[in-house]
């Protein structure tokens, strides 16, 4: 991408989907040390951890771009509640399919703060932010913990590397 931005003069644009539910993460945020510790797993708060880990992940790499001076943006974002199948394994089945329609957005919705930040003009340069609803928002103070962004992108370099 990189490369590909540099030749072409056009700005490239990572987008790492998360969910506002990264807010309700472990206390800690990241267990690092505890990724797969059955004893204390909760399968929302794991969920909500691996939200939050996007999002950590989209601000270092957007800090690595600036860095490098490349023409690459990287951010996050929340859809939204959409009304898909996700949950077709859970007890909110039943849920989604019926009333969730009623208050959940469509797929169509869904995807617009997707399509936004990869085609609008206005987010031309914008680097690092959480959006939500086709505006910036504000991520949870863990997702704006530049360390703890750092330690998972090294945790994650890590665990590719000893692969």
């Amino acid at each position: 991408m990189k490369n590909t931005a540099c030749r072409s003069n056009l700005e490239g644009r990572i987008i790492n989907v998360s969910s506002d539910l990264h807010k309700h993460s472990y206390d800690e945020g990241i267990r690092f040390d505890k990724l797969n510790d059955e004893s204390g797993y909760n399968l929302w708060k794991a969920y909500s951890q691996s939200k939050l880990a996007n999002v950590l992940h989209a601000n270092e790499l957007a800090r690595r771009l600036e860095e490098e001076g490349v023409q690459v943006t990287a951010n996050s974002l929340h859809p939204g509640a959409v009304a898909t199948n996700i949950f077709r394994n859970t007890f909110l089945s039943g849920f989604v399919s019926t009333l969730g329609k009623l208050v959940f957005k469509n797929v169509q919705q869904g995807a617009s703060t997707t399509c936004y930040m990869a085609l609008h003009p206005n987010v031309k340069g914008v680097s690092g932010e959480y959006f939500k609803d086709n505006n910036i928002s504000r991520s949870d103070s863990r997702a704006e913990d530049i360390e703890l962004a750092k330690k998972l992108w090294d945790f994650s370099m890590k665990l590719i590397h000893d692969s």
